[in-house]
């Protein structure tokens, strides 16, 4: 069962990395670059501040801080655990992978640490903000989607490392967000009381 998975995986992969061209090779690779998202986390910022203040922005970066370091360790753990090769390093596969970059990157791909970044952050601050800025969530899960599929796009990730890093993303965006309201009630509630 598994190893059929895999075999499906690798199909599939194969599929969309070799759909890519050199005409849309400098988007996608804009795409995967952490710099990209400087307008969204700008964005971010912005509305954090905007709707709690100095103090509620406070909360908001070290939760972020620690929802990234959380997602990051995570994905390193689940790398030398598991140790699947990327697909530019696979014996098998490596002469048939479209690799856009002008390196592999690390040895082993599962699972994506910039697809579970990416959705920890868009699901933390969708689900902090879906109330008050109803366009803000669907953008940020375009730029998530956009993301993750970078990773297949480049030949440095297969789609089930990066379906798994979207997936432990969002549970980690999840859980820091319901950590950081826990902080917000307390703080709110002293601050009431004093």
């Amino acid at each position: 069962m598994l190893d059929k998975l895999i075999a499906y995986d690798q199909e599939l992969f194969l599929w969309l990395n070799n759909m890519g061209t050199p005409t849309w090779d400098a988007f996608w690779l804009f795409m995967t670059d952490k710099w990209s998202a400087i307008p969204i986390y700008v964005l971010m910022l912005f509305f954090s501040y905007k709707y709690y203040s100095w103090k509620g922005l406070g909360i908001i970066v070290l939760s972020v801080a620690l929802l990234i370091t959380c997602t990051d360790q995570l994905a390193n753990a689940f790398k030398y655990g598991f140790e699947r090769l990327r697909p530019c390093h696979d014996q098998e596969l490596s002469s048939l992978v479209r690799l856009v970059k002008s390196h592999c990157g690390g040895k082993f791909s599962y699972f994506s640490a910039h697809a579970a970044n990416a959705f920890g952050v868009l699901t933390f601050f969708s689900l902090l903000f879906h109330k008050k800025i109803k366009w803000f969530p669907p953008l940020l899960l375009l730029w998530g989607l956009l993301v993750g599929y970078s990773r297949i796009y480049l030949g440095v990730h297969f789609p089930l490392d990066v379906i798994t890093g979207m997936s432990f993303g969002m549970i980690l965006g999840w859980m820091i967000l319901s950590f950081r309201n826990l902080v917000w009630y307390r703080w709110m509630k002293q601050d009431r009381s004093s």
